[in-house]
């Protein structure tokens, strides 16, 4: 049984930083690309970050480009989201999730995500 458990969430003050941590379990890790998404409350659902398993590259939304860095360590099955310079606007649920290859989509398309985990409040105050 595949399991993602994040943590870290939690209430910081605009301009802080979180580390969120990802834990995976029930799968081969390594050969897994790993994304964050997060849902703003009353909004939809949307792409964060990813790191590929294959090359280690990574990619990121526009909102978060320069202040949030995704990585990955594939010895301890975790995939962490540092978030630096934090906005009101970036309060919202935060999920990981795992991909074997996109199932042909882009990566941002939530559809090419094999498993998710249940999310991690993060609130960030002004």
């Amino acid at each position: 049984q595949v399991q993602l458990v994040e943590s870290g969430g939690g209430l910081v003050q605009a301009g802080g930083s979180l580390i969120l941590s990802c834990a995976a379990s029930g799968l081969t890790f390594s050969i897994y690309s790993m994304a964050w998404f997060r849902q703003p409350p009353g909004k939809e659902r949307e792409f964060v970050a990813v790191i590929r398993w294959s090359t280690v590259s990574t990619a990121y939304g526009d909102s978060v480009k320069g202040r949030f860095t995704i990585s990955r360590d594939n010895a301890k099955n975790t995939v962490y989201l540092q978030m630096n310079s934090l906005k009101p606007e970036d309060t919202a649920v935060y999920y990981c999730a795992a991909a074997r290859d996109f199932k042909g989509l882009y990566y941002s398309r939530e559809a090419g995500y094999d498993y998710w985990g249940q999310g991690t409040q993060v609130t960030a105050s002004s």
